[in-house]
C-alpha cells in the first residue's frame, strides 16, 4: 500500500539530527515536517532471573507450546495471551498483584471478567507479585509472599514504554516525559513546531485505530489547511480474551466523577443459543446514563461478539444518543445485542 501510494521506504536505523534533518543509515534527509511514529515496547521489571521470562513479542515466535504457562499481569494483553494459551490446551495461570483485573476499565467489568475466565478453567491468582525467577528443570517463580509456582513458560505483560531510545530526539530539543513519551499538544505537535508524533510513542490512547486516526488528523492539519485536533472522546475498544469484552465511553466511576448523578442499567443472562447446551457462561451488558441530560455516556459488554456489538453502539454514543432513543430502537430478536435497547430497569 505504501509503495503504491508513492512512498519511498528506507530500511535502516533513523536518527533525528535537528528540527529538519533525519539521518537514515549513511544517508541524510531534510524535510519541512518530521513525524515520529515508533510505537511502544514491552517492559520487563528488574527482577532476579527475569531473563527467563518472555514478553508478548517473543510469544509469536515460540517453536512449540509449553505444557504449563504463567502469564503475569492484569491488563488486556495479559488477559488475551492467557486466553490464547488456555484455549490451546496449555495449563495456564494468570497472576496479578492487584485485586481486580483491567485497571482503568469499568470496575464491574474487571470483577465479572475474572469470574467468567475462572469458570472456563483458567487459574487466576490475585495479590501474586513476582519477586524472583530461577531456571531449574523448569522455571520456578517466587512471589513476594514466599509462595512458589512452576511453569515451562513465564510471560510478563506488565506494561509497555514509548519507543524513543536512541532516536536523537533530545539532541533536536524535543521534550520527553519521564517514561520517554513524546510530549505533544492537541495537534500532535511537539515543542519543536516541525516535529510531530502520533500513536503509542505519545502514550495518550494506545490503540492501533487511534494511531491511524491521529495520523489522518495530522495530515489534515499540515497539508489541507484544516487544523484538526485529536478526538479521544468515546473511543470504542475491545479485549479479545475469552470471553470477549468491549466498551465505549465512560466507566461508571468516571461518569460519576464527571456528571455526579448517573443512571445505571445492566443485565446478566445466559445466551439463548446456550440453553440447549451444558455451557454456563453468561453475557453481561451495562449502560451508563447521565441523569441530567439522559445521554448514554458509557456502554459495556462481556460476552460473545462483544467487539462487533459495541462497534455499532459506539456510533450512537458518539452522536450523543439518549436513553429514550435507545429505548425507541426496535431490537433484532433473538440476539444478544437487542438487550442494549430493551434495558428498562435501573440498577440499585
Amino acid at each position: 500500500m505504501l509503495v503504491k501510494a508513492g512512498v519511498e521506504i528506507h530500511r535502516a536505523r533513523a536518527e533525528v539530527v535537528d528540527r529538519n534533518t533525519v539521518r537514515v543509515g549513511k544517508r541524510t534527509f531534510t524535510a519541512k515536517h518530521i513525524l515520529i511514529a515508533t510505537g511502544s515496547w514491552p517492559v520487563l521489571p528488574p527482577l532476579p532471573g527475569i531473563e527467563h521470562a518472555i514478553t508478548s513479542n517473543e510469544a509469536f515466535a515460540l517453536e512449540r507450546l509449553p505444557k504449563r504457562a504463567i502469564v503475569v499481569g492484569g491488563g488486556y494483553i495479559a488477559l488475551e495471551f492467557a486466553s490464547i494459551f488456555h484455549g490451546l490446551g496449555v495449563q495456564t495461570t494468570l497472576t496479578y498483584r492487584g485485586k481486580r483485573l483491567l485497571r482503568g476499565f469499568d470496575a464491574e467489568l474487571g470483577t465479572r471478567m475474572a469470574e467468567e475466565m475462572a469458570a472456563k478453567g483458567l487459574d487466576i491468582c490475585f495479590g501474586c507479585e513476582p519477586a524472583a525467577m530461577r531456571r531449574k528443570q523448569d522455571i520456578e517463580i517466587e512471589f513476594t509472599d514466599g509462595s512458589l509456582r512452576h511453569a515451562d513458560l513465564v510471560m510478563f505483560a506488565t506494561g509497555r514504554r514509548p519507543n524513543t531510545g536512541k532516536l536523537g530526539l533530545e539532541h533536536a530539543g524535543v521534550k520527553l516525559a519521564a517514561d520517554g513519551a513524546v510530549i505533544v499538544d492537541k495537534y500532535s505537535r511537539t515543542n519543536i513546531d516541525s516535529i510531530h508524533a502520533v500513536g503509542d510513542v505519545t502514550n495518550r490512547l494506545n490503540l492501533t485505530p487511534v494511531a491511524t486516526a491521529e495520523a489522518m488528523w495530522l495530515a489534515r492539519t499540515l497539508f489541507r489547511n484544516q487544523p484538526t485536533p485529536v478526538d479521544h472522546e468515546n473511543v470504542a475498544t475491545a479485549v479479545f480474551a475469552n470471553p470477549n469484552l468491549a466498551t465505549v465511553g465512560l466507566s461508571e466511576e468516571k461518569a460519576r466523577e464527571r456528571y455526579g448523578a448517573v443512571d445505571i442499567y445492566k443485565a446478566s443472562f445466559r445466551g439463548l443459543k446456550l440453553t440447549m447446551t451444558d455451557k454456563k457462561e453468561r453475557t453481561f451488558m451495562k449502560l451508563v446514563v447521565d441523569q441530567a441530560s439522559q445521554r448514554v455516556v458509557g456502554a459495556h459488554m462481556i460476552g460473545p461478539d462483544a467487539g462487533e456489538i459495541i462497534q455499532g453502539v459506539a456510533i450512537a454514543v458518539k452522536l450523543g444518543a439518549t436513553k429514550a432513543q435507545f429505548d425507541a430502537t426496535i431490537g433484532i430478536h433473538p440476539t444478544a445485542a437487542e438487550e442494549f435497547v430493551t434495558l428498562r430497569e435501573k440498577s440499585a
